[in-house]
């Protein structure tokens, strides 16, 4: 089992948006008469590193974050001890391999015409996106450690 998430450039900024309130968009964007392009997106940025944050904060554990490029690390500053996860530990680590070769800092869309045409406006925050994500996937743990406990066999999928 992997002990550590791996990722690439944590100081990419993104416009992060919840898949509901995209499709959403995708059905108002069928009803209108006439075809046209719009940009679908929230217009705010958030930094990857904000978002492993954030999530970590979801299951209790405050995370910290020291050295530079390749060398950064996330670490637990604290945690709420119910994952026995325990302090200092590197729960992040910055691997070269998963760099984008095309790399874009920053990406982010200019929503105003959606809104306008469609009268579309997300109604989930990026920390929504984030608690409903954790739940998720904690699920999915909750459900495959049941299943090992009781002598099954688990595809374990980490990409």
């Amino acid at each position: 089992m992997e002990s550590c998430l791996h990722m690439g450039n944590i100081d990419a900024q993104r416009d992060w948006g919840h898949a509901k309130d995209y499709v959403e968009a995708m059905w108002r964007i069928l009803q209108q008469d006439t075809p046209e392009d719009y940009v679908i997106a929230t217009g705010i940025t958030t930094p990857v590193r904000e978002f492993i944050r954030l999530a970590f904060e979801e299951v209790g554990v405050e995370l910290g974050f020291r050295g530079e490029g390749v060398d950064e690390e996330g670490y637990v500053v604290s945690s709420n001890g119910e994952y026995g996860i325990e302090n200092g530990k590197v729960l992040v680590k910055i691997d070269p391999r998963y760099f984008r070769p095309t790399e874009v800092d920053l990406l982010i869309g200019d929503p105003t015409k959606a809104q306008e045409k469609l009268g579309w406006k997300p109604k989930y925050s990026l920390k929504d996106m984030i608690v409903e994500m954790v739940a998720a996937d904690l699920e999915t743990f909750r459900r495959e450690k049941t299943l090992m406990d009781s002598g099954f066999s688990v595809a374990r999928q980490f990409e």
